[in-house]
């Protein structure tokens, strides 16, 4: 097995049905799901070439939602309602946006362990749905599953038909183990959920531009991930990934097999440090709901980009806090970010 050298240990694994989709997974990983075949790499930002971008300025984007009182989101900030620190240190907003189109990349991850088997038909409906009303023009998304294997079902596309092909694909893994023959009598547990943030993050999401978004639809409990909380949470950063999850539990499925759910602290976690947010369903009719609560979010965020006065380059983390001048508002965004020597700016769709 090649080893995974940003983590220094044992591969994470994806396994194959087909040929592999991305030559970028066949060198970290030994194997890939490809269900239907892959999409095109994302495009730089219009008028802008690679070798352009990497001559720009460093620049931080920050997406954020406000909310007011009971939750509710604050619409209508200008950019001198905001106050945006780094380290403590005070930054200057050079761009800003009230309803951010920047380019999004979304990838909707669905837990399929068996704990998921009598959910699994109403959460498919549910992504569908979710998938045709988010996508705009220039948006792609994927989709994957997760149980004992993490499978990427429909790498990035904007076909909304392919991406609902890929969802009604997605099917409970009844044996909780792994369907490569090597992991048959190793498996330690079937629900790999720090495994798929840490891919969809690391091998999907990294070089992309724009938003970043992960959907994931699951009770929260991993049992057998490779990787551990704290290595998923820092591949998202280092991606720039915001992560979402949908919390969705069966209560009878616990009771049968004598067992208890452990509630859903580590994807609190998650989303905290990425900026996203944890929607806990208590029934399975508020599963659509939830899909379109993430929605509105999306459509609500701030844009804020500015360039750091923190000019060395040491791949440190750096804190962000953004805050509204004179109110006592919550604003959600990432926690911070990796600081990289070859960070890009993002120009397009951004407002002075």
């Amino acid at each position: 097995m090649n080893q995974l050298a940003s983590a220094g240990r044992d591969d994470v694994r994806l396994t194959s049905f087909a040929l592999p989709l991305r030559t970028a997974f066949a060198a970290s990983f030994c194997f890939l799901v490809s269900v239907f075949p892959a999409a095109p790499q994302q495009q730089a930002p219009d008028g802008l070439s690679s070798q352009s971008i990497k001559s720009t300025s460093v620049a931080v984007n920050v997406y954020a939602i406000v909310e007011g009182r009971r939750g509710r989101m604050v619409p209508n900030l200008n950019k001198d309602d905001f106050e945006l620190t780094e380290d403590a240190a005070p930054q200057k907003i050079d761009y800003f946006s009230q309803e951010t189109n920047a380019t999004l990349s979304l990838g909707v991850s669905i837990d399929t362990s068996v704990s998921q088997g009598r959910l699994l038909g109403t959460e498919r409906e549910a992504a569908k749905k979710f998938l045709r009303s988010v996508l705009q023009t220039g948006d792609q998304a994927f989709v994957m599953s997760f149980d004992a294997d993490v499978k990427l079902l429909k790498d990035f596309t904007h076909a909304a038909s392919e991406l609902a092909r890929a969802v009604d694909s997605v099917e409970t893994n009844g044996t909780g183990r792994s369907i490569l023959q090597d992991d048959a009598a190793t498996s330690t547990g079937g629900t790999h959920l720090y495994d798929s943030v840490y891919l969809a993050s690391n091998e999907l999401m990294k070089a992309r531009y724009g938003r970043k978004v992960l959907v994931l639809v699951t009770d929260g409990e991993d049992q057998g991930s490779r990787t551990n909380l704290q290595e998923s949470i820092e591949a998202a950063e280092k991606a720039d990934v915001i992560v979402y999850s949908i919390v969705v539990s069966d209560p009878q499925f616990y009771s049968l097999i004598g067992g208890s759910y452990h509630g859903d602290a580590s994807l609190r976690k998650i989303a905290r440090e990425t900026g996203g947010r944890t929607i806990r369903v208590k029934s399975i009719e508020q599963i659509g709901p939830a899909f379109q609560q993430i929605a509105r979010e999306l459509r609500s965020q701030y844009l804020l980009g500015y360039s750091p006065s923190n000019l060395r380059h040491n791949g440190s983390f750096r804190r962000i806090h953004v805050k509204v001048r004179g109110q006592n508002y919550t604003v959600r965004t990432r926690t911070g970010y990796y600081d990289r020597s070859d960070q890009r700016t993002e120009a397009k769709n951004l407002s002075p």
